[in-house]
């Protein structure tokens, strides 16, 4: 079989971008005032996650991009009014949003060249890319950031970029997507097609709390394969592409024991970069491992969560296994390892989940441990502020160096490009163990 194609680094370092002053766009309405909730789902997930909308202007011109997109903000924060507060903390110690109106922080810039100079963007590239999304100054902690910046970079040949800055307290994918597609379809004069629904208090913990099921995904693995080592190796980001064979060869491959009669894409690649991964670091047979990926958990709610919930929604599920029990098993244990955690997330889970945290404000632990994040069923390539659909649409960089993510690629977004990073010596492991 072919092996995944492995994209390389194209960096931008040379380019110059010059960021005009900041301006705050408060809501074009008065907008209710006060304190908004965040539910324990939000609490876990307080990270920045930076992406970039690339949009070509082959007929229109940049010219107005920034006036049309700030105005537009400015009408679709009368609907999403908690992106133009600010974060503090609750009387209970957490995250909570002080809705004062202050405004999301908008900023134009201009490059000094073509947008096609970017180079391929299917990689995160935080110190490039990085240039493309506005850093508040002086802000040392979450509640100095503002939970929205945008900034609109116009390039010489008449494209411009959308560069966001959000944290992720206040939506997951699929709600930060419709937020973007709503601010979209603002631009474009149209109503908004799913209205947020904004009360986060139908996820709110039980009183009193009942933890029903264990929780893993909180629990710290002591890490004696000494893997820390590799960190004084310099950090390599790639990107590797599975096509739509490759993708369905894996889940033969799966399947081909007959243990397991079926299984999903995501659940066929989880499992293998699973085993890859831990391959590469040389984790110690008896080391225990763990994998952590987020189920959106809307339909699984009982009742569901009302469509447009401005939220996460989103609850961490998790595998637990020893790298000897994952390595030495065909690939069909370790998807059948994803498939178990998959199904383990029922309305009782997410409400023991939501409650485990409200009785010990822990954290879900990383150590040993690789994050997936899937994007590859996320519509933010479809956001059309009057330009047409973005050309290229992705993340600048990964949250932690756990963390992998799966984005959608190809004209017909039927490919998977897995975005990760590793140490070089592992690194060079991993791509060998790509050539499934």
């Amino acid at each position: 079989m072919v092996a995944a194609e492995v994209v390389e680094r194209v960096t931008m370092e040379g380019i110059s971008v010059k960021q005009g002053k900041p301006t705050l766009v408060r809501p074009a309405e008065e907008t209710e005032k006060g304190l908004y909730f965040l539910s324990n789902l939000d609490q876990n997930i307080a990270v920045i996650v930076k992406t970039i909308y690339c949009f070509k202007c082959d007929d229109n011109g940049n010219e107005r991009a920034g006036e049309v997109i700030k105005s537009a903000l400015e009408k679709v924060l009368v609907h999403y009014y908690p992106l133009a507060g600010r974060l503090t903390i609750s009387p209970e110690g957490k995250l909570i949003v002080d809705c004062n109106g202050e405004g999301a922080v908008f900023i134009e810039a201009e490059a000094d060249c073509n947008m096609e100079e970017i180079g391929d963007i299917t990689k995160p590239d935080p110190v490039s890319l990085g240039k493309l999304v506005y850093d508040v100054p002086h802000a040392k902690n979450l509640l100095e950031m503002p939970p929205l910046v945008a900034q609109v970079t116009k390039f010489k040949c008449g494209g411009f970029v959308l560069g966001l800055c959000m944290n992720h307290c206040m939506f997951d994918g699929l709600g930060a997507m419709e937020f973007v597609n709503s601010w979209a379809e603002t631009a474009r004069g149209l109503a908004i097609s799913v209205p947020p629904f904004l009360d986060r208090t139908i996820c709110r913990a039980r009183n009193p709390p009942k933890i029903q099921n264990p929780h893993h995904e909180f629990e710290e693995i002591t890490d004696f394969s000494l893997t820390t080592e590799l960190s004084n190796d310099e950090m390599l980001y790639k990107s590797f592409c599975f096509d739509p064979e490759m993708l369905q060869n894996l889940k033969l491959k799966a399947m081909e024991d007959g243990v397991l009669k079926r299984c999903t894409t995501f659940e066929a690649l989880s499992g293998f970069v699973w085993r890859a991964r831990t391959k590469a670091l040389g984790f110690q047979p008896n080391q225990r491992t763990k994998l952590l990926f987020a189920v959106d958990g809307r339909s699984r709610f009982n009742p569901p969560l009302p469509k447009g919930y401005f939220g996460n929604g989103i609850v961490l599920t998790n595998s637990l296994c020893r790298a000897g029990e994952l390595l030495d098993n065909p690939l069909s244990y370790a998807v059948g390892l994803v498939q178990e955690a998959v199904n383990m997330v029922t309305d009782d889970y997410m409400r023991s989940a939501i409650d485990y945290f409200e009785v010990t404000r822990a954290r879900p632990s990383l150590s040993s441990t690789l994050l997936i994040t899937t994007w590859s069923r996320l519509s933010f390539h479809t956001s059309d502020f009057g330009w047409g659909e973005p050309t290229l649409s992705g993340p600048v960089a990964l949250p932690e160096k756990e963390v992998i993510l799966f984005l959608s690629h190809g004209k017909e977004r039927k490919s998977i490009n897995v975005l990760m990073g590793l140490p070089a010596s592992a690194m060079n492991i991993f791509e060998e163990l790509v050539h499934f």
